[in-house]
């Protein structure tokens, strides 16, 4: 990918953190500004839940049973949306896997790559990273902590560090 080209970027929220733990929502933040969102009715057999996660993200379970969208529906949809792409997340070693997850349950193939985050990022975009990221959480003024806005807040820090770093 060009440095100069907006990443996609992709965050997912979980019902936990750990083994057993599956993808309840996942938020995009597409190259031309738009974003997807769209909360994952769980499969019947997936039964982790961790009330610390459920802190953070703020999706109880009722909600997932209530306006979670089918998980078949929501793999074709992103694959509609996604396919040859690649997609970045600052969270790779647990959001590829709770992808792989939700497509394996589907029983349908991803038809787009994810990637790290830090296969694009200069040593000059790490260095100015968080106080980046910091400084535009302050400037939202509702800020929640979901995937599409995770999304939106990542390439937003991209493309700022990114200016700032050719600066």
């Amino acid at each position: 990918m060009s440095r100069r080209k907006t990443p996609i970027i992709i965050d997912i929220e979980a019902s936990g953190f750990g083994n057993g733990s599956y993808p309840i929502e996942v938020g995009i933040a597409l190259d031309d500004g738009t974003k997807f969102c769209s909360l994952i009715h769980p499969a019947p057999d997936w039964e982790h839940w961790d009330d610390e996660a459920e802190k953070v993200h703020r999706i109880a379970r009722d909600i997932l049973q209530t306006y979670g969208k089918p998980l078949r529906e929501v793999a074709n949809h992103l694959n509609q949306l996604l396919e040859g792409k690649t997609l970045y997340t600052d969270a790779w070693v647990v959001d590829k896997p709770w992808l792989s997850t939700l497509f394996y349950e589907a029983k349908m193939e991803m038809k787009f790559s994810v990637s790290p985050l830090e296969m694009i990022l200069s040593e000059d975009q790490m260095a100015l990273w968080h106080e980046t990221k910091d400084r535009i959480l302050a400037g939202v003024e509702h800020h929640r902590h979901r995937a599409s806005f995770d999304a939106w807040i990542i390439q937003e820090t991209y493309k700022q560090t990114l200016a700032a770093s050719a600066a």
